[in-house]
């Protein structure tokens, strides 16, 4: 294609990117048709797509074009209609790759502003084969760049456009594949760390209801796309399930609407609202890691691939440690409020670390360093909740379970030193006082019972 450079500079920037997308288009097409295995667009073709569409210069000495904004949305609908109109998914994918695959030079900023546009345009005019080729593109891209994504649509449909959350929740019908890999990308993207990466209420309400609705949404991808043991460890994961575990786990601790730190002051006027979306969430997560084992047994893949992978579940592990001090030196007068937070966190950590193990989403076998892990995690877990309940008391073994009564019980007062009789060759001795009464128990460690609110109360054996 690198002869039609010389026809497309007389023309306009808008039916320069017209003409080119038109030549691409034919040019993909025989590059399937040819069966060339792997099909691959050649350099030059990419030089054409920099220069004429993302209007990236060809040298320093020549001018950047650019577009107005009513060319711009012009060349948006052209894109969508392209797409629209090519029946053959092998070439819509090839195009979609030629236009938007990083590249690694100083096109890739034009290249992430023009996709952001049209992906976006497609959720509002409901153009399915670029959801398509965008849910491929985020299965293939370094996961920093797919968040990018994923915060331009977050903010054109949950902040910027009052209204428009129910247009991005069609998404749901109409893609499942990109909303599986959308719910992914924010996942990643929304950690908790600080009020900006914190999820808007909208869009947590719209990811519940998706998951409630249809269980196997968030195992979309897993299920449709072939496993390969050399997936890039840049790219999101296979399933949004850790990112819903760490939302689910964190957000009793850390989440704030409208940047009030609503649990640190006492308030809990968004609790109403937000309390029961993470339950509801944490249960619908759960309800998906049982359906694994038979989901994982059909593919062969049981004990064979770990959907939650270890090390994001160390990190969360320390960081919902880190929270749990932070919560413990801030409280002043919530600090029921702020137990009960800090136990519904911990009791839904033991939860999803047994259910994930017991389906084969985390991967332990007997003796294994992962188990291990795990283990001290879950004994991790008891020690905190009894921490956080108050003193504590002191066993004699570690590895026994808690009684319901202190060891340190009430000792018998030691009875008074007899006096001794008088010695008739001797001079009688002074009686002895009497020893003072032991307390009744050490009020530094007063009884306490056994916790019982943890619905998977596990105890390592060795």
């Amino acid at each position: 294609m690198g002869d039609i450079r010389q026809s497309l500079l007389p023309r306009d920037v808008l039916s320069a990117a017209k003409e080119l997308l038109y030549h691409l288009d034919i040019y993909i097409c025989n590059l399937v048709q040819s069966g060339r295995q792997p099909p691959q667009v050649d350099s030059k073709t990419l030089e054409l797509v920099e220069e004429f569409i993302l209007h990236a210069p060809k040298d320093r000495n020549t001018p950047a074009r650019r577009m107005s904004a009513l060319q711009e949305l012009q060349l948006l609908e052209i894109m969508c209609s392209c797409f629209q109109e090519q029946s053959r998914d092998a070439v819509r994918q090839l195009m979609f790759a030629a236009l938007f695959n990083l590249q690694g030079n100083q096109a890739d900023e034009s290249r992430m502003a023009l996709l952001g546009k049209l992906v976006s345009m497609a959720i509002a005019v409901g153009r399915v084969p670029i959801l398509e080729c965008a849910a491929t593109w985020l299965q293939r891209t370094h996961r920093v760049y797919c968040v990018r994504l994923a915060q331009v649509l977050v903010d054109d449909y949950c902040s910027m456009v009052p209204g428009s959350v129910p247009t991005l929740q069609n998404i749901h019908s109409a893609s499942p594949r990109f909303c599986c890999q959308f719910i992914t990308a924010v996942t990643t993207l929304y950690d908790f760390t600080s009020e900006e990466l914190t999820p808007p209420l909208e869009l947590l309400q719209m990811i519940v209801s998706w998951i409630q609705d249809d269980p196997h949404l968030v195992l979309i991808t897993f299920l449709n796309s072939p496993i390969s043991g050399s997936q890039p460890i840049t790219s999101l994961d296979v399933t949004p399930l850790g990112g819903l575990v760490r939302w689910c786990i964190k957000a009793p601790l850390v989440y704030r609407r409208d940047k009030k730190q609503a649990l640190t002051n006492g308030s809990s006027e968004n609790e109403p609202e937000v309390g029961p979306l993470f339950s509801a969430l944490h249960l619908s997560v759960l309800q998906v890691l049982m359906l694994l084992p038979n989901i994982l047994n059909e593919k062969g893949l049981f004990g064979r691939l770990a959907l939650l992978q270890m090390e994001s579940l160390a990190a969360l592990t320390s960081d919902l440690s880190r929270l749990l001090d932070q919560a413990d030196k801030h409280t002043h007068t919530s600090s029921a409020d702020t137990l009960a937070l800090s136990q519904l966190a911990l009791d839904r950590l033991a939860q999803a670390l047994q259910v994930a193990m017991a389906s084969g989403a985390l991967l332990c076998s007997r003796g294994n360093s992962v188990e291990k892990w795990c283990r001290e995690c879950l004994y991790i877990v008891v020690l905190l909740q009894l921490v956080l309940s108050g003193p504590v008391m002191y066993y004699n073994n570690i590895h026994t379970s808690p009684l319901a009564y202190s060891p340190h019980a009430a000792h018998s007062p030691i009875a008074p030193h007899p006096t001794l009789p008088a010695l008739p060759t001797h001079r009688a001795h002074t009686p002895h006082a009497p020893l003072a009464p032991h307390p009744s128990s050490h009020p530094q460690y007063p009884a306490q019972p056994f916790m019982t609110g943890m619905p998977f109360p596990f105890r390592p054996s060795h």
